[in-house]
C-alpha cells in the first residue's frame, strides 16, 4: 500500500494552483453545466465536491441549484481559508470544510449528488476515493467525476514534439508518485465494475475554437509555473527545456492559425 496518499501536496498549495483552478473553470464550466442540467437534480439536492480546490465549481453548483446545500471538501486548510473568503456571499447555504477523500466522515447515502474534479488522476489508490464517493452517494443519486488524461492533449504547429513531452513527463509521475496519467479513460470501467447504473462517459472539448485562446494558454502556463522544475527532475530533463515545452505550447494556442485541444473526461452514473 502507497504511504503517501497526497504526493502531490507541495504542487497543490502553491501559488499557480489558484490560477490554474481558476483557468480551469472558466474553460471547462459553460459545456459541464450543460451535462449537471441533463442530470435533473432535485432544487434542493444535497451536494458533495470532494477535493474543491478553491472552490470555483463548488461556488457554481450552488448558484447553479439556488435551494440546494452545498458543501466543499478539501484536505488542504489554505485552499479551505481561500475557498471561504472568496465565495463568502453564498454562504451559509455554501460551506468548505477539511476532508480527506480517503475517509470521507459522512454516514452511508448522504448525498445527492457527489462531485470529483481534477483530483483522481493526482492521487495513488484512486479506487478507493472512488469507493467513498460511492458510498456517500445516496441510491439514486449522482456521481459526477471530471477525470484528466495526459494523453489527451495535442497542438499543432509546434517546434517540440509535445506528444512526446506529456509521455515522458507522465511516465516519471506515475512511477514516481504511483498515480495513474491516463486514469480518465479508465474510470468508467472502474464505475461499471462497482455496478453504477445509467453509466455516461462525457468530454468537455477545451480547445482554440470552443475556449477564448487567452483562458487556455493561462491553464498551460500555471502547469508550467507549478510543474515544470519537478517534470524536469522526474523526466531527466533540463528545467529549462521543460519550461519550454509549456511555453511551445501556449505560443500554439495563441497564435491564431495554430490548434490545440484538451480532452476533458467527465464520467457520470446514478448509485442502484
Amino acid at each position: 500500500m502507497t504511504t503517501d496518499l497526497n504526493p502531490q501536496k507541495q504542487h497543490m498549495s502553491d501559488a499557480s494552483m489558484v490560477r490554474t483552478l481558476a483557468a480551469q473553470i472558466e474553460a471547462i464550466w459553460p459545456q459541464e453545466q450543460a451535462f449537471i442540467r441533463a442530470y435533473a437534480l432535485p432544487d434542493s439536492a444535497s451536494v458533495l465536491d470532494v477535493g474543491c480546490g478553491t472552490g470555483e465549481f463548488t461556488a457554481r453548483m450552488a448558484e447553479f441549484l439556488p435551494k440546494a446545500r452545498v458543501l466543499g471538501i478539501e484536505i488542504l486548510p489554505e485552499h479551505v481559508a481561500y475557498a471561504r473568503q472568496r465565495h463568502a456571499r453564498l454562504a451559509p447555504r455554501l460551506e468548505f470544510c477539511e476532508g480527506d477523500g480517503f475517509a470521507l466522515k459522512f454516514p452511508d447515502a448522504s448525498f445527492d449528488f457527489v462531485a470529483c474534479r481534477h483530483m483522481l488522476q493526482s492521487v495513488p489508490e484512486a479506487q478507493r476515493v472512488i469507493a467513498e464517493l460511492i458510498r456517500v452517494t445516496r441510491p439514486g443519486g449522482r456521481l459526477h467525476l471530471l477525470v484528466e488524461d495526459y494523453g489527451m492533449i495535442h497542438a499543432w504547429p509546434t517546434r517540440y514534439d509535445l506528444d512526446g513531452f506529456w509521455q515522458r513527463a507522465m511516465a516519471g509521475f506515475a512511477q514516481t508518485m504511483h498515480i495513474d496519467p491516463r486514469i480518465g479513460r479508465r474510470t468508467g470501467s472502474e464505475l461499471q465494475a462497482r455496478g453504477i447504473r445509467d453509466l455516461a462517459v462525457d468530454y468537455v472539448i477545451v480547445d482554440t475554437l470552443r475556449v477564448p485562446r487567452e483562458i487556455m494558454a493561462r491553464i498551460f502556463e500555471a502547469w508550467r509555473d507549478g510543474y515544470a522544475s519537478t517534470v524536469a527532475e522526474l523526466a531527466s530533463m533540463h528545467p529549462g527545456d521543460a519550461r519550454a515545452h509549456f511555453d511551445d505550447l501556449a505560443a500554439c494556442i495563441r497564435n491564431p492559425l495554430g490548434y490545440a485541444v484538451w480532452q476533458v473526461p467527465i464520467v457520470s452514473g446514478r448509485k442502484p
